[in-house]
């Protein structure tokens, strides 16, 4: 029995909270939680929980949204009513795929238009690397600016004589020397600028009107990626601001996400689950090959094939588009030997199950006898169920940190691992202020 501790399960997932409790000793406590009328979300918490150290244990699977602000509006209530700490125990993170990000290239992908044709198909997307200590200096300008000036003025000289009409402006006259041959009027962002200049020109000679011109279709530049808000630092700032002082999840899409938050953050992992599962239900485990469906996650499958000394694979996902703005599918490729073995996928996460069942199909071709799939959030939205039962997966197994009852109606390839031990140890060790350092050693 855990005395002065308060368990608030929300409606993401009833069946973690009771094996939570469970595990505790205690009962969890009594809240109404409901909706009103015009969907608002409505939260009553009906025991006192005044200088009591409350966990609110609240999934971010079925309908995220709803369940964010039910679990926000949980914490601000247990917030007013004098609670003494309050943890948000989230076994999957929700936005956590949208952690902020910024746009990786360097400098501004300047890039030549499509359909022009030209000597020489340089971009300007790079910049000249830093140097090593006691290194050589970037060459840079090669005799200075002058010798910049004199091309500019060979090459508008040049334009003059082909019968190009080259405006007075310095802006257009951006070009680069020697050869590269792109002129700075040849690029996306000055095609973007020259549309631009007719926006809203109402005024004809004499100050008369024209009538309003229409501006042209949105159309995304190729070489551009468009800037889509992140959710990452929000929902960190939401929960700070909703009273939220510790927060407890499992397998961070991003682990960098922790950085997001000025309170403690424990991301608890599901590798253990997975390692035991390998160990005592896959029939020689140690002649199966351990893979990860991408580069992203080849870290989180290492660990598992080191523990259990297995050999370890790599699929590559290949994308080279012949053209800037052709996005063609991405060609999948398998780093390492499976033939005659039993592949086993390890991931974090599977939402459509598009990774996992290309994954599959190309392991099979590759000779693999038998393939698993491995996951520790099991969202498996839209069509995902579809997939897998058409696929050549021969067993999926995922934890119920999401809620698994509909799914595992529906497909008979699935199996379930518990995960409501894991949390309930690590709430009652934060609870007594012992270390949980020791959910995180498996070796």
């Amino acid at each position: 029995m855990v005395r002065n501790i308060v368990v608030l399960g929300g409606s993401s997932h009833p069946q973690l909270t009771e094996t939570i409790c469970n595990h505790l000793g205690i009962p969890p406590a009594k809240a109404l939680l409901s909706k009103f009328a015009v969907g608002e979300t409505r939260v009553e918490i009906q025991e006192s929980v005044r200088g009591k150290d409350v966990f609110i244990i609240q999934s971010g699977g079925g309908k995220v949204n709803d369940h964010l602000m039910e679990l926000l509006i949980t914490i601000s209530a247990c917030r007013t009513a004098s609670a003494k700490r309050v943890t948000a125990v989230l076994p999957l993170f929700p936005y956590s795929r949208q952690s902020d990000i910024p746009y990786n290239k360097t400098g501004a992908p300047l890039a030549k238009v499509p359909g022009q044709s030209s000597k020489n198909s340089y971009t300007f997307d790079s910049r000249p690397q830093t140097p090593y200590p006691g290194g050589p200096e970037s060459a840079g300008l090669l005799n200075g600016a002058d010798s910049l000036h004199q091309q500019l003025g060979r090459l508008k000289t040049d334009d003059r004589r082909n019968g190009a009409s080259v405006p007075p402006t310095p802006q257009r006259q951006n070009t680069l020397p020697d050869g590269i041959g792109i002129r700075r009027s040849d690029t996306l962002e000055s095609k973007t600028s020259d549309k631009s200049e007719h926006f809203g020109n109402v005024n004809g000679v004499n100050g008369a009107s024209k009538g309003p011109t229409k501006p042209p279709a949105f159309q995304p530049q190729p070489g551009y990626k468009q800037w889509v808000a992140q959710a990452g630092t929000l929902i960190a700032d939401l929960l700070t601001c909703a009273g939220a002082d510790h927060v407890i999840t499992m397998d961070l899409h991003d682990p960098q996400y922790q950085g997001f938050f000025d309170i403690p953050v424990d991301n608890l992992y599901g590798r253990h689950l997975l390692r035991k599962y390998i160990q005592y239900s896959i029939p020689n485990y140690k002649d199966a090959v351990i893979v990860s469906p991408d580069a992203g996650g080849a870290k989180r499958a290492t660990a598992i094939a080191d523990a259990l000394g297995m050999p370890f694979a790599l699929i590559h996902k290949e994308r080279r588009p012949t053209q800037i703005n052709d996005r063609q599918n991405a060609t999948m490729m398998l780093v390492g030997n499976v033939a005659e073995r039993t592949a086993v996928l390890i991931d974090d996460l599977a939402d459509t199950s598009n990774t996992i069942t290309r994954a599959a199909k190309l392991l099979k071709k590759e000779g693999a006898t038998k393939v698993y799939a491995l996951i520790t959030h099991g969202i498996l939205s839209g069509e995902a169920i579809d997939r897998i039962n058409a696929s050549a997966l021969d067993k999926v197994v995922v934890t119920n940190t999401v809620d698994q009852g509909d799914h595992l109606k529906r497909c008979s390839k699935l199996e379930v691992l518990e995960v409501g031990n894991v949390f309930a140890e690590a709430i009652r060790r934060v609870h007594h202020g012992e270390s949980i350092s020791v959910l995180f050693d498996y070796n």
